[in-house]
C-alpha cells in the first residue's frame, strides 16, 4: 500500500535554496520577490518542498492536494507542476526547483542551473 501524504501543515516559515515559504499565509518569496501562486499551485509546491530531496509519486501528490484517489489518466498533477515551475523560473531563472522522475513522480531540490 502506498504512503499517502498528509494535508498541508502550515508550521513555521521554511527557508531553502533562496526560497522563503510561509505556509500559513500561502506565500513564497524568492530573494524578497513574491511568487504569485494560486492556492492550488501553492499546495502543489508545498507538498513537494516540505519533502525536500524525496521523490513524491503523482498519486501521493494528488491525494495531498486534491484529496482522494487520482482518477485514471488524470493530468492535474502534471499541469500544476508545470505552472509552479514556470512561476518559479520567472523569479529565479538561476535554479531548478522541481525535478521529474519519469514513471514515478517529482522531487523538490533547489539546484543551480
Amino acid at each position: 500500500m502506498e504512503n499517502v501524504l498528509q494535508p498541508l501543515d502550515p508550521g513555521p516559515a521554511i527557508t531553502i535554496g533562496g526560497l522563503e515559504i510561509h505556509a500559513a499565509e500561502l506565500q513564497v518569496f524568492v530573494h524578497g520577490a513574491r511568487v504569485n501562486f494560486t492556492v492550488r499551485e501553492f499546495e502543489t509546491f508545498h507538498a513537494l518542498a516540505s519533502r525536500c530531496d524525496r521523490v513524491v509519486s503523482r498519486s501521493e501528490l494528488y491525494a495531498a492536494v486534491w484529496g482522494g484517489e487520482m482518477p485514471h489518466r488524470d493530468r492535474s498533477v502534471d499541469v500544476f507542476v508545470r505552472k509552479v515551475r514556470r512561476k518559479l523560473a520567472a523569479v529565479s531563472p538561476d535554479r531548478t526547483y522541481i525535478h521529474t522522475h519519469f514513471g514515478i513522480g517529482y522531487r523538490f531540490s533547489p539546484d543551480r542551473v
